[in-house]
C-alpha cells in the first residue's frame, strides 16, 4: 500500500523535485510548479493524491482503472486527477508521477514568452 513516504522515495534521486506544502498537505514541485500533492479538499477520499495530468490523459486513466483514478466536482476544472494511494502499484505509481514531470515541464515551456 502506497502513502506519501513511497512518492517521496520515488521521486527522492529525480533532478529538481523539492518538497514543500500546499493547503496544509505535502507536495512536491520541480522546477517551481506542483506535479503533486496530497488531497487536501473535503470532497476527496483520505489518502488520495492529486497528480497533475493532460485532460485526455486523465480520461484515459479514469477509463482503465476507475478503482484506482477517480475525480470529484471540485478537481473536475484542474488538470489533475484523484489517485487512491492505497490501490495503485508502485511501479504505476512511478510511470504516473514521471509523466507528471513531464507534463509540468511542458506546461511551462509553453508559458515562457517568446525572446526576440
Amino acid at each position: 500500500m502506497a502513502d506519501f513516504d513511497t512518492v517521496r522515495e520515488i521521486t527522492s534521486a529525480w533532478p529538481g523535485v523539492e518538497e514543500t506544502t500546499s493547503w496544509g498537505q505535502p507536495t512536491l514541485k520541480v522546477g517551481g510548479k506542483m506535479f503533486t500533492c496530497m488531497a487536501a479538499h473535503k470532497s476527496a477520499e483520505p489518502g488520495s493524491l492529486v497528480v497533475r495530468v493532460d485532460f485526455e490523459r486523465r480520461a484515459e486513466l479514469l477509463e482503465e482503472a476507475p478503482e484506482v483514478y477517480y475525480l470529484t466536482d471540485h478537481y473536475t476544472g484542474y488538470a489533475g486527477v484523484l489517485v487512491r494511494l492505497a490501490k495503485i502499484r508502485k511501479d504505476a505509481l512511478r510511470g504516473l508521477l514521471a509523466g507528471a514531470v513531464q507534463f509540468v515541464a511542458a506546461e511551462k515551456k509553453k508559458k515562457k514568452p517568446a525572446r526576440s
